[in-house]
């Protein structure tokens, strides 16, 4: 058997696509959809978003007035590299061998579980993206920003250099307005807030509420949601469904709740989620920027058939590497990718700190 035939890239990524399509999509898929690019090197526009402005009057024969563009700021980055591997030992091949031999009913598991391991690369090369992703749209304390720092290597991304989306679409409550304060708190009101700063500034509507279950299951608890069911004597319910939170925020404050609770492992493989308790990102309806995956060294040189490696791309930018040693024998699998969200309805969004 030569394990090359059989565990090559083209079949990884056939085994993820069918895992894939029994997975439930990161949210941030939807939200920034993936593109690719050659190189390194990104750059976007941030802020165009921006009122209609009424044409000037203008006389007949006389030249146009040229306008200035509404709040346009180009964006310049170099994406940063992510890549991983694993290997499959003398060792580890000389049992499977062994288990081919003898029949083993093992086998297909066994098979199984060598391609986990390219399937667990895999899905670490996606948590990359949708954990920058979820970093911009739930910026703790309203820096506005990625920040990634592991083996000896920092990317830290300032999307917010001015300051500006934070001093406008930012919003942290105090005192009694927090919604850990139950009986005073007034979610409506908080969210008309920032509903209506990010309509004047920009013209958009937000229409969606992010948040995880701690933060969702706070709004129940509050008595101004609370007090919009009443029994029959007229005396608030104790305990509301999650259906009646989500359709009491439709009703009154415009805005659909969704509750957002996956995890990952971080570097030091500690289970961490992507939301933040006490934070609610509002967003408005479409795509808010793109993912944008590069090119790798891998598929940009690896690729011709001059090379011993054998590549495989998946989700749009992820590389699936095969390469062998001959001394000693081992079958190397690496994923690679060069990925970096651009933001550009970045001010049509805003984010409460609720507790």
């Amino acid at each position: 058997m030569d394990l090359r035939e059989l565990f090559t890239p083209a079949a990884i990524a056939a085994v993820w696509e069918e895992v894939m399509s029994n997975q439930t999509p990161y949210l941030g898929t939807a939200l920034f959809p993936a593109r690719k690019k050659a190189g390194l090197d990104l750059s976007w526009i941030k802020g165009s978003k921006g009122l209609p402005v009424s044409l000037m009057p203008s006389a007949f024969d006389a030249k146009a007035t040229f306008r200035d563009r509404i709040g346009v700021q180009k964006l310049e980055t170099e994406m940063p590299f992510f890549r991983e591997g694993f290997k499959i030992k003398e060792k580890d091949r000389q049992e499977l061998l062994r288990i081919m031999e003898t029949d083993s009913p093992y086998l297909r598991e066994i098979m199984g579980r060598v391609f986990d391991d390219a399937n667990e690369l895999i899905s670490g090369a996606n948590v990359v993206p949708e954990r920058m992703i979820m970093q911009l749209l739930f910026a703790v304390n309203g820096d506005a920003g990625i920040s990634i720092k592991a083996n000896d290597v920092d990317y830290t991304y300032n999307y917010d250099p001015d300051g500006e989306w934070k001093a406008s679409n930012y919003f942290a409550l105090t005192g009694n307005r927090k919604w850990n304060v139950t009986d005073k708190a007034n979610p409506f009101e908080d969210i008309r807030t920032a509903k209506t700063a990010v309509r004047t500034k920009t013209g958009t509507e937000l229409t969606m509420a992010v948040m995880n279950s701690s933060t969702f299951n706070l709004l129940g608890q509050t008595d101004a949601i609370k007090n919009r069911f009443l029994t029959t004597l007229g005396a608030t319910i104790g305990f509301i469904s999650d259906a009646d939170v989500v359709k009491v925020m439709q009703d009154v404050a415009g805005v659909t709740p969704i509750v957002y609770d996956k995890q990952y492992k971080n570097e030091s493989g500690v289970a961490a989620s992507f939301v933040p308790d006490g934070y609610v990102s509002l967003l408005p309806e479409g795509p808010l920027g793109n993912t944008w995956y590069g090119t790798t060294p891998e598929e940009a040189d690896l690729q011709s058939g001059q090379s011993k490696a054998k590549v495989a791309i998946v989700n749009t930018g992820v590389t699936v590497t095969q390469i062998l040693d001959e001394h000693p024998v081992n079958v190397n699998t690496f994923a690679s990718e060069i990925v970096l969200p651009s933001f550009e309805r970045m001010n049509e969004t805003a984010l409460m700190k609720v507790t």
